[in-house]
C-alpha cells in the first residue's frame, strides 16, 4: 500500500533505478512521505500544509528526471516533465504557464480512465460478443413472424379458426426461436475458441470528424481551456456507416466503442481532477535557463517574465481546465538545472522562496557508470542484450569489458561535454555496430564481448585527441 511506503522504502525502491545522489532521493522521498502524512490530519489542518518544493541542481545525466519520474510511478501519481525555455511571458507568442497545468490534468484524466476501461474491461467484452453474434446471425424472423399473426385480425375470420391459425403460428415461433437459440451458442462456442477470427461481418461505425477540424483545434483554443473538437462533436453528431470487416478487427473498433460507452466519465473527471490537485508532480527542466539577468532585447526578452508568471503556480492557484477548475495549492513541484551559466541565486527572490529544498546532485564516477551498465532493474545492458536476443544472439558481457565501457564514457565526458551516463548509449552503440546490423542474418549465434573487443571497436576514438570527431 502506498500510505504505508516509509522514506526508507521509497528510497529502496529509487535505488532499484538510479545509482547514487542519496541526497536527492531523501529529499524527494521526505516531500512524498509529508503528503502521506498530511491526508491522515484533521480537516482544519489539510488545507494549511504545502508540499515542500525541491530544486535539484546538477549536470545532465545525473538521474534528475528519473528520480521525479520514478517518484511518480511509485504512488501513481499524475506526472508532467516540462521545458521552462518553451515559455513565454504573457502577451508574448508562444505557450503560456498555466498550459503546463492544463498538460498535467489531461494526463490524469487519461490515466483514470484507462483504470476504468480495466474495470468494465469483461462487461465490454460480454458486448462485444454480443453485437458479433448479432452480425453473425441476425433477428431476421420477427419481421415474417408480425406479417403472420397480422393475417388473423382480419375480422373475415371466425373465432375458431383464429385461434387455431395463432396456435399454429406460436409453434412455428417456438421451434424457430429453440433451432436460432441453438444455433447461436454453436456460433458463440466457435466464435470463443477463435475459429471465426476470419469471417467477414458488417458492423456500424462512427465517422470521424473531417480532418480540418483536427487543424482548427490545434490553434491554442485548448489552452483557453475550449474542447473544440467537442464543440463541433456535438453542433455535427458522428454519423454512422455500415462497413465491412474481419471478426478479429470488428473486435477491436466495437471493443473502444462499447468501453466508451461503459466508462462514468463524470466519475473519470472527479477521481482525475482529485488526483491531479492532490499527489500531482509538475517537473520543470531547465529552470536555470530563465534565471539569466533580464534583457530589453533578443530572443530571451520574456525570460524572467516567465518567472513571475510561473510564481503564481507554486504558490497556489486556480487554474481554468476544459474538465473544470483545478488549483495548484498542494502539487508538488521539482525544478532542475545543471546551473553552470547562472545560480539559483539569480532566480527571483519569491520564486527561490518557493522552493526551500536545494539538493546538489554529483558528476559521475567510473564507479557509477559501471553501475549503472549493471545493477539497475532497466540497466543497459539488460536492454542491449534482450534485444538482441529476440534475433537469436545471445551476448555475454565480460566484467572487464563493462569496466572498460565505463573508463571510455568518464573520459570521453572528461574530455568532450559532460552529459553523464548518456554517454553510455553512445559507447554502447559503437561497440555493438556491427552486431546489431548483422544479427538478423546470423540466426543462433553466442557472442563473448570482453575488454579486446571493446577497445578493438573503439579504436579510433582512443587514439584521437579531438573526441569530438567521433563522439558527439
Amino acid at each position: 500500500m502506498v500510505d504505508d511506503l516509509t522514506p526508507s522504502q521509497i528510497v529502496a525502491e529509487l535505488d532499484k533505478y538510479i545509482v547514487g545522489q542519496d541526497s536527492a532521493k531523501k529529499a524527494v522521498a521526505i516531500a512524498l512521505r509529508n503528503r502521506i502524512r498530511r491526508r491522515k490530519l484533521p480537516p482544519e489542518l489539510i488545507d494549511e500544509v504545502t508540499p515542500k518544493n525541491i530544486i535539484m541542481i546538477g549536470p545532465t545525466g545525473v538521474g534528475k528526471t528519473e528520480i521525479a519520474r520514478r517518484l511518480s510511478k511509485l504512488v501513481n501519481a499524475p506526472f508532467i516533465k516540462v521545458e521552462a525555455t518553451k515559455y513565454t511571458e504573457v502577451g508574448y507568442v508562444g505557450r503560456d504557464v498555466e498550459s503546463i497545468i492544463r498538460d498535467l490534468t489531461e494526463v490524469s484524466i487519461q490515466s483514470a480512465r484507462k483504470e476504468w476501461s480495466e474495470k468494465v474491461k469483461d462487461k465490454a467484452k460480454e458486448m462485444v460478443e454480443e453485437k458479433i453474434l448479432d452480425s453473425l446471425l441476425p433477428l431476421g424472423e420477427k419481421k415474417e413472424e408480425r406479417e403472420r399473426e397480422s393475417l388473423f385480425d382480419d375480422s373475415g375470420y371466425g373465432e375458431g379458426e383464429k385461434k387455431e391459425g395463432l396456435s399454429v403460428v406460436l409453434e412455428e415461433k417456438d421451434e424457430r426461436k429453440e433451432r436460432w437459440g441453438n444455433t447461436r451458442k454453436k456460433l458463440q462456442e466457435k466464435l470463443q475458441k477463435g475459429e471465426l477470427e476470419n469471417r467477414i461481418i458488417e458492423i456500424e461505425v462512427e465517422e470521424n470528424l473531417p480532418q480540418t477540424v483536427g487543424i482548427f483545434s490545434n490553434l491554442g483554443m485548448e489552452d483557453l481551456g475550449i474542447n473544440f473538437r467537442e464543440v463541433l462533436g456535438k453542433m455535427f453528431p458522428p454519423q454512422k456507416k455500415r462497413q465491412k470487416v474481419t471478426i478479429a478487427e470488428a473486435r477491436k473498433v466495437l471493443m473502444y466503442s462499447e468501453t466508451q460507452k461503459l466508462i462514468d466519465m463524470d466519475e473519470v473527471i472527479r477521481t482525475a481532477l482529485n488526483r491531479a490537485e492532490n499527489l500531482g508532480i509538475v517537473f520543470i527542466d531547465e529552470i536555470d535557463k530563465i534565471a539569466q539577468q533580464e534583457k530589453t532585447y533578443g530572443p530571451d526578452v520574456s525570460r524572467s517574465g516567465v518567472q513571475r508568471d510561473i510564481l503564481p503556480l507554486i504558490e497556489g492557484s486556480t487554474v481554468m481546465t476544459k474538465y473544470g477548475a483545478v488549483k495548484t495549492d498542494h502539487m508538488l513541484f521539482i525544478a532542475a538545472g545543471a546551473f553552470t551559466v547562472s545560480r539559483p541565486s539569480d532566480l527571483i527572490p519569491e520564486l527561490q522562496g518557493r522552493f526551500p529544498i536545494r539538493v546538489e546532485l554529483n558528476s559521475l564516477s567510473k564507479e557509477d557508470l559501471k553501475r549503472i551498465l549493471i545493477e539497475p532493474h532497466n540497466s543497459l545492458i539488460k536492454q542491449y542484450v534482450s534485444l538482441l536476443k529476440t534475433e537469436g544472439v545471445k551476448i555475454n558481457f565480460k566484467e572487464d569489458a563493462i569496466a572498460e565501457i565505463a573508463e571510455i564514457a568518464f573520459m570521453v565526458n572528461e574530455n568532450t561535454e559532460n552529459i553523464g551516463a548518456r554517454r553510455l548509449y553512445t559507447i554502447l552503440e559503437k561497440v555493438l555496430e556491427e552486431i546489431s546490423f548483422n544479427a538478423p542474418d546470423w540466426g543462433e549465434k553466442d557472442i563473448t564481448i570482453d575488454r579486446e573487443y571493446v577497445r578493438r571497436k573503439l579504436q579510433d576514438i582512443l587514439k584521437s585527441e579531438d573526441l569530438r570527431r567521433y563522439i558527439l
